[in-house]
């Protein structure tokens, strides 16, 4: 299973990669509104990602799931010590709900593009911020796996 749970951690790692390429641009930004051409850049980012690219944008959330299956197969099957496995739980659960709650309603509102955009600053400032503390959870599932599991 730490295998599964690895190479999920890693495609998730690479789709952060690439949400992060767009939401870096509100990181240069003092608070406030962002400018236009921040806003239109992230927003068309979005709005490709998450609804133009049916079905295939499905992917990212099965391999979310697989991920949190593998973690609960590998804590149950006791492949690794169970500090190790059931911090890779958490370590897995923690983003993916953020994302499932947060993250996900969150950039579709702003792909919509139908807010204000006192609103789409503040949705895009919330989706860096999110894929930032899950960069890390995810690194640290990663790392974990690698360093315990078999």
């Amino acid at each position: 299973m730490s295998r599964l749970v690895a190479a999920g951690a890693g495609f998730l790692l690479a789709v952060l990669w690439f949400d992060l390429m767009h939401d870096v641009q509100v990181l240069r930004r003092p608070a406030g509104d962002l400018p236009d051409d921040v806003l239109a850049s992230i927003t068309t980012y979005y709005r490709r990602v998450l609804i133009g690219a049916r079905p295939m944008n499905r992917l990212v959330g099965a391999v979310m799931l697989a991920t949190v299956a593998g973690g609960v197969a590998q804590l149950v099957a006791g492949d690794m010590p169970r500090w190790a496995a059931w911090t890779a739980l958490g370590l897995i659960v923690s983003p993916v709900a953020l994302a499932a709650v947060h993250t996900v309603p969150s950039a579709l509102r702003l792909a919509r593009g139908v807010e204000a955009p006192q609103e789409q600053s503040r949705l895009a400032r919330c989706i860096c911020r999110d894929h930032l503390c899950c960069l890390v959870a995810i690194a640290a599932l990663l790392g974990v796996e690698l360093a315990v599991g078999r």
